[in-house]
């Protein structure tokens, strides 16, 4: 299995307040949910009216397909008309056997931890 996370952070020009802001971000977060198969949250700079970051979430048993999916909502967040993409990051994270024997992160932490308790 596997995690894609993308992080999309518009300056919003247009907003002279947080109600302004709000509409923006409310009609893209609309728009990505109506289009594709992710999750999408306000995930940082709520309190900046120019300024919203926004974080994206899918899970598939390909890492193609989550990659194929994010560069698709990073397109459509590069068009949106009424703020500018200012930054994009993507990970896709691998995430327990998947098909492919990786363990992800968390399961890794979880084997530290275990093996630790188990050594006192």
């Amino acid at each position: 299995m596997f995690i894609g996370v993308l992080r999309l952070v518009f300056q919003i020009p247009g907003a002279a307040s947080l109600k302004d802001r709000r509409r923006v971000v409310k009609s893209f977060k609309d728009r990505v949910r109506a289009r594709f198969p992710v999750s999408i949250a306000e995930v940082g700079d709520l309190e900046r009216y120019q300024v919203a970051t926004l974080g994206v979430a899918i899970i598939s048993g390909e890492a193609a397909r989550c990659d194929e999916v994010l560069s698709a909502v990073s397109r459509a967040a590069a068009q949106a008309n009424d703020a500018v993409l200012a930054d994009v990051a993507t990970e896709i994270i691998p995430f327990g056997a998947g098909g492919s024997s990786i363990r992800g992160g968390i399961e890794q932490a979880l084997s530290r931890s275990s093996n630790t308790e188990e050594d006192t």
